[in-house]
């Protein structure tokens, strides 16, 4: 019981200089909160479930909990943003909603009926199961958009190691129900997150904020292309201008299949002497000036939004005029408005 308490506040502590380590990073807004909540609610969850702490009998018991109840809501949260994916607003007020209410029950049996309400821990758990699930779907689906390859892989892994760890931590809790009273089980899960835990925050305390996120495309290196890099430059031009943009899927390790050149060259290309901060802001790029070309041009006036929404490869109609609205800040049906009827306006 010493040994675990002991590694569960060296895995807290590590996490909380982790929160504050990427609230004075230079990332993003979204990101630095998201950051911060889900290594908070993680910190809570540890903490919480160590009878050696007897935190139930704190005041400060209904927060902890509350942080603990949400952790894998950050993490679904985190993974959206961190992996660039727009948050279903609806779903989270819902996961919300619901978290929410299983945690007033929890406190109302701590307080009032001393009764674990099973019902509501049954909901509790699926929940987490079907967050957590999706935040690895998201990861791995995700996994190739970062140019910057300790960045990519920092991402992946965090994400995918948190969502395995919760899963985990569903399935004991629900199936076995032994994860409070079994020591050897406490155990194994309280070495596992420090382990985790210490090595991700020597990865991030080391590079700090390069491996959340810069929004800041970083600029091209002055420098003059390398021969390689300029025969790399070369193809990957022609291919551009083949339009092998529009291909629907295209990732980068299609196209660097295409261009016969390994992957982490063309990402090298992209990021450093292209400017880009990941995949899709290049590909985005070439679709998008496809799009402002067709929707300005009188011939294509009666072509629906979708359809050239599908012919630039976009899988469906919101992430293309998502992708429009940010390159030009207007949607593509008034762009097209103000292009036709006012073509030196539009």
């Amino acid at each position: 019981m010493l040994i675990d308490t002991a590694m569960r506040l060296m895995g807290v502590g590590q996490l909380l200089l982790m929160a504050l380590v990427a609230g004075r990073s230079g990332a993003p807004a979204p990101i630095r909160r998201a950051t911060i909540a889900l290594l908070v609610c993680v910190a809570a969850y540890l903490a919480i479930v160590s009878p050696a702490l007897q935190l139930w009998r704190s005041a400060a018991w209904p927060v902890i909990q509350l942080f603990s109840l949400n952790a894998p809501l950050a993490l679904w949260v985190f993974a959206h943003l961190i992996f660039e994916r727009p948050v279903d607003r609806r779903l989270f007020a819902l996961a919300l909603g619901v978290t929410l209410i299983d945690w007033l029950l929890f406190t109302h049996a701590l307080y009032v009926t001393h009764r674990m309400p099973v019902a509501a821990g049954a909901v509790q758990h699926g929940i987490a199961f079907l967050l957590a699930v999706h935040a690895i779907v998201i990861a791995i689906a995700n996994r190739g958009d970062d140019l910057l390859e300790k960045r990519r892989m920092f991402r992946l892994g965090f994400v995918i190691v948190v969502g395995v760890q919760t899963l985990g931590i569903v399935v004991v809790e629900s199936v076995y129900d032994l994860l409070r009273t079994d020591i050897w089980l406490m155990l194994l899960q309280s070495g596992t997150a420090l382990i985790a835990i210490l090595a991700f925050g020597a990865a991030m305390l080391t590079t700090n904020a390069e491996l959340l996120f810069d929004k800041t495309a970083p600029p091209p290196a002055r420098a003059p292309l390398s021969p390689a890099e300029h025969v790399l430059k070369q193809k990957l031009d022609a291919a551009m201008a083949a339009h092998v943009h529009r291909e629907p899927g295209l990732g980068i390790g299609v196209l660097a299949g295409k261009l016969g050149v390994p992957e982490h060259r063309l990402r090298a290309l992209i990021n450093q002497r292209l400017g880009y901060r990941n995949f899709s802001d290049f590909l985005n790029s070439h679709r998008i000036a496809d799009a402002r070309a067709w929707l300005s041009d009188p011939a294509r006036v009666d072509l629906p939004v979708l359809t050239l929404a599908m012919d630039l490869g976009y899988g469906s109609l919101a992430p293309f005029n998502r992708a429009f609205r940010d390159a030009t800040g207007t949607s593509p049906s008034e762009y097209r408005r103000a292009a036709i009827l006012d073509p030196e306006k539009g």
